[in-house]
């Protein structure tokens, strides 16, 4: 099945096509006005095997647009999911329209140019486009069959897929701001299913990568069957104060919940734990993070950021020092600070600061085996549930749910699950006592290590 929609007189459109629509937006300001105009096409395919045979397969094209329009310190936005002539010349008239209700705000405004350089970075791989669907079958179909041969205990495998993306976007605004980009990616996932007698566990794996002979399919095979049979049988642990020892997917996501509180919305708002604590010790002098969207081995980079202007690296936390927050162009005029190439978007959204691609610096701490041995007791965490709704980004308080195996004296022993585990975001920054030397690039775009936060509370069984 092939579903298209959105695309401009039905034909493909790069980044230089894009860069004309939006140009030709831009060239209607009024004298009193500033325009900002967003567009982005993409090409998005996928397709899921089961027992042995192509289940389905879709390819979808999509475009979109968003125009910006400021006068008066007010700000009109409008979006479609269409590059037709007839709707862009719409979006334009729309956004100028709801100008006129918006509130008068003396920090609003387009990105101006900052004299900053952006760094030439290939986010586009050909194979993307050129790799026969025959082969990406042939990569879900491998990635079945190794899940099921890995162990007699996978009894299902629920879910195989895979998908790449090929993507383009342009930006241009009265400001003289002129960037387009295109990046590629491909990923796979499967879920799967482990019995043990009277005993089951589901578990998943993935990975992504910019071109579809750089996922690593024996890597994801090894995870999701050894993060699920290895919890099989899986029992709730007696409540004790233990170390928390995350690989570096879940140090990434740990991590990632605390930049997610180092926006300047956030700061502006009060509506983070960090507010008004820049050069202040706030994590252990092992960790440094930054934000670092130049780095081409991640697949968050980008030359230019949600405003157009270029991305560079952004310090958050050194030797356990905060540095500093992550700023569009609106959050950097209102705090003095000015933008900090931070803006993220979706083409159809306004731009908001955000974390493009963080880096957790390796430590000097070994690999996870060596993080494990040096750990009395402990939890080898699997997996983190409810980490949305169990975690205040304002307070910091955590309390998430918690899958893995047990740590004791430096050996890993029993599954465990039905538990949860409590701090605060503040404290586990503060608590991290090793930093792994194995860093990796994850799917999501962050790179990190594997890392032990020590003094937190594991409830389970009293």
């Amino acid at each position: 099945m092939t579903a298209k929609n959105g695309n401009r007189n039905g034909t493909t459109m790069n980044q230089d096509q894009l860069l004309s629509v939006a140009e030709s937006l831009v060239a209607q300001a009024a004298s009193n006005e500033q325009i900002e105009v967003a567009c982005s096409y993409g090409r998005v395919r996928s397709l899921r095997v089961y027992e042995g045979e192509l289940e389905n397969m879709t390819t979808a094209d999509n475009a979109a647009i968003g125009v910006r329009v400021l006068a008066d310190g007010r700000e009109g936005f409008a979006s479609a999911g269409s590059l037709d002539p007839d709707v862009v010349n719409q979006m334009l008239s729309e956004a100028r329209e709801n100008a006129k209700f918006a509130e008068a705000d003396p920090h609003v405004g387009i990105a101006e140019p900052d004299g900053v350089e952006p760094v030439a970075i290939n986010l586009w791989r050909e194979e993307v486009a050129t790799t026969p669907v025959e082969e990406k079958v042939q990569i879900a179909l491998d990635l079945e069959r190794g899940v099921r041969s890995a162990d007699p205990r996978i009894t299902g495998v629920r879910v195989v897929s895979y998908g790449d993306n090929e993507g383009s976007f342009a930006l241009a605004s009265t400001a003289g701001i002129r960037a387009s980009t295109q990046a590629t990616s491909a990923s796979v996932s499967v879920q799967v299913l482990a019995e043990d007698g009277d005993k089951t566990q589901t578990g998943f794996g993935w990975d992504g990568a910019r071109r579809p002979g750089d996922l690593n399919i024996e890597r994801v095979i090894e995870r999701a069957v050894s993060r699920t049979v290895d919890l099989l049988g899986a029992t709730k642990p007696a409540t004790a104060k233990v170390s928390l020892v995350l690989d570096p997917h879940l140090t990434s996501t740990v991590m990632g919940l605390i930049a997610g509180t180092l926006t300047g919305d956030r700061v502006i708002k009060g509506r983070s734990p960090f507010v008004d604590r820049v050069g202040e010790e706030v994590a252990t002098p092992l960790l440094t993070l930054v934000d670092d969207a130049t780095d081409p081995e991640s697949l968050g980079a980008d030359s230019h950021d949600g405003e157009g202007l270029a991305t560079r690296r952004v310090p958050l936390i050194t030797d356990g020092v905060l540095q500093g927050f992550v700023h569009d162009s609106y959050t950097g005029r209102r705090s003095g600070h000015g933008s900090t190439g931070s803006a993220v978007r979706g083409t159809r959204g306004l731009p908001s600061p955000g974390v493009h691609a963080l880096a957790i610096a390796p430590g000097a701490s070994g690999n996870l085996d060596d993080l494990i041995a040096g750990v009395d007791l402990g939890v080898l965490v699997f997996n983190l549930a409810g980490i949305h709704s169990g975690v205040n980004a304002i307070s910091g308080d955590f309390s998430v749910g918690v899958e893995g195996r047990m740590i004791r004296n430096g050996q890993l022993a029993e599954p465990i699950s039905e538990c949860t585990i409590s701090s605060t975001l503040q404290r586990m920054l503060l608590d991290t006592t090793a930093v792994g030397s194995d860093l990796t690039h994850l799917p999501s775009g962050t790179s990190a290590p594997s890392t032990v936060i020590g003094d937190v509370m594991l409830s389970g069984a009293s």
